[in-house]
């Protein structure tokens, strides 16, 4: 039975301060909680209404007296918990948590989606884990090794998997410190554009994060406590870098070549699980004269820990999710900030998304039992997501690619118009191409970007850039800018997948030939022909359908379930054979051409240079947890 601990912190709470508190908790979320731990029948009977919640419609409960009756029950649960003495506490029947979590949802949650739900709440956390079907021969055990490329969310759960199974494995990071991207992304405003709850393994629900939308600061303590809360350190070797793998077919092993502070050398091992991500590469654009800057110039994945950009004058060049997050938190200390901006983003207003969780939220999170695992949930969601990027095409707009898409360019354009009174600044900043056809910016409506081009100390520039020289950047149409600082907000090379290093599988065959013609693929997101005992976390169409924590975790135990099959039946390899490959990889760019980030006005990395996308994934989340949760061996070629 799941149980939730003891919360001692709730004896020293008087009933004004629980009435206060459950306030500012999220009602449906109490809806089901409060059912899964009373079985009250009257909550099942709350009517609902359909609201719009940032562009997209959300179930909440009908009237005030109805959310009233919610928070009554809630301060009478706690009260009453309070009372016996905030003692350990269980979940409640499992059978009921089906309808408890169509209760929070506000809608039946068909069968094929409720082993996904349920898995997401994290009531069992190492429910992603490997469970040996039988007991392991230990030699086999013994002489089996695991690489693991890379030590942000991805790596750090593959390694902590393996170690949970038993399974020897070695990390290779090339930075000095575990959290990938976030290890690396230490701009001013650096912070999620996704929920906190929704950032963090299942074994991190209870995480004590400090904002609805964590600044990188605090992504980097969730990683750095992953890391050190499982003991997982002294298996990673950092500052070293993978240059090259070389599959060898003789003794079925890979040789792993590495660079790092101790000299070059190569590793072997039986499997390779790589977790580099997609976006860990800097993209610099191509400027005449970049080289010749006499200032300071950082990409913004690159910010020097000692910067600082007080009282110099700042470019910045992009205007994409890093751009947008930099330039109000530049304007606030720089004499001058230059936005150079190619092409316009829908910005979304995201309440609370600069600021900290209220007390009383983080009393929810430590002593509600389970709401943190409810919440988790609930803040989460590709649902929405996949009403707003299919393409209807009976839709005509020429900016919208479907009613609900259209809702969403409204919600967007409201609130540009709603900050912005210059006509000039409102056409500058609105964007041709329909929703999600490019990545959306979350923002905060206090104090966001739009507020920071109306400073006088903000300058939007949007002629294009001729050429940099030694003390600024010439404009297309002639004019000189002088700036101290040239920061970079230019992406990724997301699409690259695995660059810069060099793998060879069987035959000879390199990853960057096999896959030149289309770009990169993978089936089911994390495997390749030819390439034997590899997986990819964060691989080729794995962003979408699914969170990022959990495609990662189920690509991990993907894995970890062909690695057992090798050691208890004593094969030597297994990859996936070209049929189903194709198979898989047809499906997906046949949806992805209904989708519309298959919309070709937008540049990005959302669709590639072949026509085709090799980042997003267009399946529904459950289908991509069937997909992921138990291999189809029949697809694989085992040897």
């Amino acid at each position: 039975m799941i149980e939730s601990p003891a919360r001692p912190h709730v004896l020293e709470t008087s009933d004004d301060e629980l009435e206060d508190i459950v306030t500012y908790a999220d009602a449906m979320a109490l809806r089901g909680l409060l059912y899964q731990l009373t079985g009250d029948e009257e909550l099942k009977a709350i009517g609902l209404k359909r609201v719009l919640a940032g562009y997209l419609e959300r179930n909440v409960p009908a009237t005030e007296e109805d959310i009233a009756l919610i928070r009554r029950k809630a301060v009478a649960f706690l009260k009453s918990y309070r009372d016996a003495g905030a003692p350990a506490l269980q979940i409640g029947p499992a059978e009921r948590l089906a309808t408890s979590i169509s209760l929070m949802r506000g809608e039946a949650i068909p069968e094929r989606a409720q082993g996904l739900y349920l898995e997401e709440t994290a009531l069992d956390p190492w429910v992603r884990s490997l469970e040996w079907t039988s007991p392991p021969p230990v030699d086999r055990l013994e002489n089996f090794h695991v690489i693991v490329i890379g030590a942000g969310m991805g790596g750090l759960n593959a390694a902590l998997q393996l170690k949970r199974a038993g399974i020897r494995f070695t990390v290779i990071e090339k930075n000095a410190g575990v959290g990938g991207t976030w290890y690396e992304n230490r701009y001013p405003g650096a912070r999620l554009d996704s929920p906190s709850r929704t950032y963090t393994h299942l074994y991190g629900v209870d995480f004590p994060y400090s904002s609805p939308f964590n600044p990188w600061e605090d992504n980097q303590k969730y990683f750095s406590w992953v890391a050190d809360h499982f003991g997982l350190r002294d298996d990673i070797v950092f500052e070293t870098e993978v240059r090259s793998m070389t599959w060898h077919e003789d003794r079925a092993q890979w040789d792993i070549a590495v660079s790092g502070v101790d000299g070059e050398k190569t590793l072997r091992a039986n499997a390779v699980i790589t977790a580099v991500g997609f976006l860990n590469r800097p993209k610099y654009p191509d400027i005449e004269g970049s080289e010749t800057f006499k200032g300071s110039a950082w990409h913004t994945v690159s910010w020097p820990d000692e910067a600082s950009i007080k009282g110099k004058r700042v470019a910045v060049i992009g205007t994409g999710a890093s751009g947008y997050q930099t330039v109000p938190e530049m304007a606030l200390e720089a004499e001058h900030v230059t936005m150079f901006q190619r092409t316009p983003q829908y910005l979304f207003p995201t309440r609370g998304y600069r600021s900290p969780f209220k007390k009383q939220v983080e009393w929810l999170n430590r002593n509600f039992p389970f709401y943190t695992n409810f919440m988790r949930l609930g803040s989460g969601s590709a649902d929405g997501f996949e009403s707003v990027s299919h393409i209807d095409p009976d839709f005509d707009d020429p900016h919208a690619c479907s009613a609900s898409n259209k809702v969403a360019r409204d919600v967007s354009l409201n609130f540009l118009r709603s900050k912005l009174n210059d006509p000039d600044l409102i056409a500058a900043m609105t964007p041709e191409h329909p929703v999600w056809s490019a990545r959306p910016v979350a923002v905060d409506p206090d104090y966001c970007v739009l507020d920071a081009i109306k400073r006088d100390n903000v300058t939007l520039v949007t002629d294009g850039i001729e050429k940099i020289n030694e003390t600024g950047l010439v404009t297309r149409t002639g004019k000189q800018i002088d700036v101290d600082v040239i920061a970079y907000a230019t992406g990724f090379r997301a699409t690259e997948y695995l660059f810069p290093m060099t793998i060879t599988g069987r035959g000879g065959v390199t990853i960057e030939d096999f896959w030149a013609e289309g770009g990169a693929r993978a089936y089911r997101g994390c495997m390749i022909p030819n390439f034997p005992n590899l997986w990819c976390i964060y691989g080729p169409n794995t962003n979408g359908a699914l969170l990022p924590a959990t495609f990662h975790e189920l690509v991990t135990i993907y894995a970890l379930q062909c690695i057992e099959k090798l050691i208890l039946e004593d094969k030597a390899s297994i990859e996936v054979r070209g049929e189903p490959y194709w198979d898989y990889n047809r499906l997906i760019d046949r949806e992805n051409a209904m989708r519309v980030w298959s919309d070709p006005r937008v540049p990005g990395y959302y669709w590639s240079k072949h026509g085709r996308s090799a980042t997003m994934n267009p399946l529904s989340g459950p289908d991509m947890w069937n997909l992921l949760r138990v291999p189809d061996f029949s697809d694989l070629d085992i040897r």
